[in-house]
């Protein structure tokens, strides 16, 4: 059956309980009376409560009623969030430098609301040493503890150790202030037209933010 509701002549009822265009209650009239109203009205009687007894019928124009519809259902997808989990594989003797560099990626995914599965990966005889991954995930997770929280506690997986790190910022959140620093850059960019790279740089940021995921994807980084 179609989604669409009875307009106009479709509708084969009676009578009907008509709502006017400004949404007053007019009564219950003959549909020939409604009908009459919707051509003075240069408007289209819509049934919009068709299982009411009598039904439901409005005085609005459809074709702007349909196209407003369309637009919040496209804003409501556009602002729809995707549950993304990234992936960072570290070793447990990582060098410091190496260990700014992932704790920077990590940092900039609970930023755009995005959860992080880190990984510790053991080769050889550091199997024998899991207390070495177990101290550097409680570093890593105090490091980034403003930014997220552990949702998932370290476990020996194999030769791995596992953890998951939760973004405090909501996805829909992220992409909303990643709007906002976007919408300033361009701002900022055309009052300062030496300053077009910063809003470019800008347009990939919220790029990254918004990009849609099929499935709770893993984006993995090796170490």
């Amino acid at each position: 059956m179609s989604a669409e509701p009875r307009i106009n002549d479709r509708i084969r009822v009676p009578e009907v309980r008509l709502v006017g265009p400004s949404g007053e209650q007019v009564g219950i009239v003959p549909l020939a009376k409604a009908l009459e109203l919707a051509q003075e009205y240069d408007l289209d009687l819509v049934e919009v409560a068709a299982t009411a007894r009598p039904p439901v019928c409005k005085l609005m124009d459809y074709g702007k009623f349909k196209y407003e519809s369309a637009m919040k259902a496209r804003e409501a997808r556009k602002n729809q969030a995707h549950t993304v989990i990234k992936e960072m594989k570290l070793r447990p003797k990582i060098d410091p430098h190496d260990y700014d560099t992932k704790k920077g990626h990590v940092v900039r995914f609970l930023k755009q609301g995005d959860k992080v599965k880190i990984t510790i990966m053991f080769r050889g005889r550091e199997q024998s040493r899991p207390e070495l991954g177990y101290r550097l995930l409680q570093r890593l997770a105090n490091d980034v503890e403003d930014l997220g929280f552990v949702e998932s506690n370290p476990k020996q997986d194999g030769r791995n150790m596992i953890m998951v790190l939760g973004p405090h910022k909501k996805k829909t959140e992220a992409m909303a202030e990643a709007r906002e620093a976007q919408a300033a850059r361009k701002a900022d960019a055309k009052a300062n037209p030496g300053k077009s790279q910063n809003a470019a740089e800008g347009e990939a940021a919220i790029e990254d933010a918004e990009a849609p995921a099929e499935t709770p994807a893993e984006a993995p980084a090796e170490a």
